[in-house]
């Protein structure tokens, strides 16, 4: 049965990541933590997470905008190594709250908190009719690469500050879905050299049968919402980002994902 779930989850975010930028790591994660300890459902979907993003690099790499690329991703992926490290220094940082909520625990981090509620903002951005023309100058992706990679390496989730700056670059749904891949492998890269220092190596090999499966389904996953690429229009992905941004926020700050 713990096959089938965390199959499931890995075909369905992975298919739904293509689009939004972001979601497979934050769904699979917790699919993991229900059959195994923390440490190492991290490292389990550390690990799908990259071989998926790698995947995809062979499906939209081409994609790819080399000056958006080298604006944002070069300050990510340096953010990113320092995020990581701060993550290792503040692990022992006390909740700001724990508390039941209908009988499930609930614990709120200063950093989740922290982005959760910036990404709550900018998704109701995303979904005011009059910023539909909105975009943002090219001058700003520095900044996005840092706040991107340096949040990725302390909270993982470095896929939603991400897509929130290339929404607004003018680029293509092909072109921001090609160098948002680009740039999520880079920063898994940076961080994973610093969260390896914490992985159990034995452990993965242990578990090798559920990592294979996790991995193959989000190949799945990936090439399907590949061949739907075609019938997904701009503003249906950035509708679609808007929404998983929310729900992604709110499981953040309550301490769900």
């Amino acid at each position: 049965m713990e096959y089938l779930i965390v199959a499931v989850v890995a075909l369905i975010a992975s298919g739904l990541t293509l689009f939004s930028g972001f979601g497979l790591g934050s769904l699979l994660l917790p699919a993991f933590a229900l059959f195994f300890p923390a440490e190492i459902a991290v490292a389990l979907t550390a690990v799908v997470h990259l071989l998926n993003n790698i995947f995809k690099l062979f499906l939209v790499g081409k994609f790819t905008d080399r000056s958006v690329l080298l604006k944002f991703g070069l300050p990510a992926i340096v953010a990113a190594y320092f995020g990581a490290r701060a993550l290792l220094w503040l692990a022992g940082l006390m909740p700001l709250a724990e508390f039941d909520l209908f009988s499930f625990p609930v614990t709120i981090m200063p950093v989740n908190l922290a982005v959760g509620v910036l990404m709550i903002l900018f998704a109701l951005v995303e979904l005011l009719p009059s910023m539909k023309n909105f975009s943002l100058d090219q001058n700003y992706l520095p900044l996005g690469g840092t706040l991107s990679g340096f949040f990725g390496g302390l909270s993982g989730h470095q896929g939603a500050l991400r897509t929130i700056f290339l929404l607004r670059c003018g680029l293509t749904k092909e072109t921001f879905i090609g160098t948002g891949v680009t740039i999520a492998c880079l920063i898994d890269v940076a961080r994973l050299a610093v969260y390896s220092e914490r992985f159990a190596g034995g452990a993965l090999n242990e578990n090798s049968g559920m990592l294979i499966t996790a991995t193959l389904a989000a190949f799945v996953g990936a090439y399907i919402g590949k061949k739907m690429m075609d019938k997904v229009t701009m503003r249906g992905i950035q509708i679609l980002v808007s929404v998983m941004l929310i729900i992604l926020a709110v499981g953040m700050i309550f301490g769900i994902i």
